[in-house]
């Protein structure tokens, strides 16, 4: 029963999917439509874009089960930042400045927007081969969890999942752009807040409710002296918690693919609102998945999990009615296509109009610029299928492969999240402090790298303290990267190839209001 059901709801999701990016194609006629949506996209289909490629089924299933598993309930306070920190706060920091200095500059992509704030074609032509080194990994990574799921229901191998999953989504990027991401986007983003919340309310069940679930891992042993640690307020290891909160929640600001979005918003009125739909998607999905991932130990043992974090979500979900399990398998698979178009459109256009155009010696049409979009959208789905495929088989022993997902993350925040902060609101923000940290947000991380690889050790002190995984080493390489912008911008001189007053004068236009917003003189 359980096959038909998932078969059905499967058969019809990726209907709608296909079918809404035909229908997209009428917004994707020219490159300002395909890759922004004609900067008019509304506040709904905003906010569920910018939750749906923030939480994909790494999320839910790895995430989720791996910190559950150390944190227990406290794992809950990770879900609440990404809501308070990495959407409430970001939306109110970043988005109504990004909307008009992007506009003002006529900027499609992060790696544009730093040439023309920054006066610096090589700033451009750096941070788009920062985006290609580090996204494709991240975007590979997003196939992580999804056999273990589809095993509850199907009988299938992995790879066919993945080239399912890949040839849909390619489908309705290639056909639809950024109109029919964010559509579907919406779609997506309706399924995963029912899902979750039917499904933690399934999960709790099985142990006779909430309090009763709660009574069951209260008596769990944490290792610590601390008396039903996995129940406590902070968990059994608060530290290790705060840089996880840190990095999944400051992180999403200076990801390309997160702030891209605010690119698109159509105006004041969709930001406030999509401020507050943004929010209370982040509180729903992500702490409900946080919460969910919580209650792991309760149906999984140590020695069963045997390390592998990935298999705690689909313990939880075994015994669950077969509706919920199909509604479980679609939620996922929504979760990792909403993420995976975000990651792959960012991707294609960031090559494409930052780097192949600027070095064809004439002018490309519009039409070439799309058919060149498109070409590398179904390049890069395909480089992530085969990198996930052969990760699963031949690569399997390859810890590299791993790793580098780990620290992509950390990688893009570190280099682009302080530049991209400061060139909004901070006139004397120069070209070198840009530089500087685009060196040490990569540096670091690469160092990472090579820590976890064992080419390179530390025996002590604070270096070994940072490298002790990339969550640490990734929130230093935000940290570190917000600390040494403004000194280096302070001890460097201005650029004279930009006009700072003319580029914030964006920020001066006067605008008409109603006294609902303004009581004027």
């Amino acid at each position: 029963m359980a096959k038909i059901l998932t078969a059905v709801l499967l058969m019809l999701f990726f209907a709608v999917m296909i079918g809404v990016g035909i229908y997209c194609r009428r917004h994707a006629t020219d490159v300002n439509g395909f890759v922004l949506g004609g900067r008019s996209v509304g506040p709904w289909l905003t906010a569920f874009a910018f939750g749906t490629s923030y939480f994909s089924a790494v999320i839910f299933v790895g995430y989720a089960g791996q910190f559950g598993w150390n944190f227990g309930l406290a794992s809950t306070w990770i879900g609440l930042g990404n809501a308070f920190i990495g959407s409430l706060l970001a939306w109110n920091v970043l988005g109504r400045r990004t909307r008009v200095m992007t506009q003002h500059l006529d900027s499609k992509t992060m790696p544009d927007f730093f040439e023309k704030r920054y006066g610096s074609k090589a700033l451009k032509i750096a941070a788009s081969i920062i985006v290609f080194i580090f996204l494709i990994p991240y975007t590979a990574s997003l196939y992580n969890g999804l056999s273990s799921l589809f095993n509850i229901a199907f009988d299938i191998p992995y790879w066919v999942v993945i080239i399912v999953m890949a040839a849909l989504t390619g489908l309705y990027v290639v056909f639809g752009g950024y109109m029919a991401t964010a559509i579907n986007d919406f779609i997506q983003g309706i399924i995963m807040l029912g899902g979750i919340v039917a499904v933690v309310a399934a999960v709790l069940m099985q142990n006779g409710g909430f309090s009763e679930s709660i009574n069951a891992l209260s008596q769990i042993e944490a290792g610590t002296s601390l008396k039903g640690a996995f129940t406590s307020f902070f968990g059994p290891n608060p530290e290790f918690l705060l840089y996880v909160v840190v990095l999944t929640s400051l992180g999403t600001w200076g990801l390309p693919q997160m702030v891209g979005k605010f690119y698109s918003i159509t105006n004041e009125a969709a930001i406030r609102k999509g401020t507050m739909i943004s929010t209370f998607f982040a509180i729903i999905v992500a702490g409900g998945c946080y919460f969910l991932g919580g209650f792991g130990r309760l149906f999984i043992t140590e020695e069963k999990m045997g390390g592998k974090f990935d298999s705690i979500i689909p313990s939880m979900l075994e015994n669950l009615p077969d509706i919920i399990i199909a509604v479980v398998i679609v939620l996922v698979l929504a979760a990792s296509m909403s993420t995976l178009s975000s990651l792959v459109l960012t991707s294609a256009s960031t090559l494409t109009l930052d780097v192949i155009v600027p070095a064809v010696k004439k002018d490309m049409t519009e039409k070439k610029k799309l058919l060149t979009m498109r070409a590398f959208i179904i390049f890069f789905i395909t480089l992530s299928a085969v990198i996930a495929i052969l990760k699963d088989t031949i690569w399997s022993g390859v810890v590299f492969i791993a790793q580098m997902m780990g620290v992509s993350w950390g990688a893009l925040a570190g280099a682009f999240l302080a530049p991209f902060l400061y060139g909004l609101y901070w006139k004397r923000t120069t070209k070198t402090a840009v530089w500087v940290s685009f060196i040490y947000g990569t540096g670091l991380m690469i160092a990472q790298l090579c820590v976890s690889m064992g080419w390179l050790a530390f025996d002590g002190g604070i270096l070994r303290y940072v490298f002790t995984n990339s969550l640490y080493s990734g929130v230093f390489a935000m940290i570190g990267g917000l600390v040494l912008v403004p000194v280096v911008s302070l001890l460097t001189p201005k650029s004279k190839a930009i006009d700072t007053e003319t580029i914030f004068s964006c920020y001066k236009k006067d605008v008409t209001v109603r006294t609902t917003k303004s009581l004027g003189n």
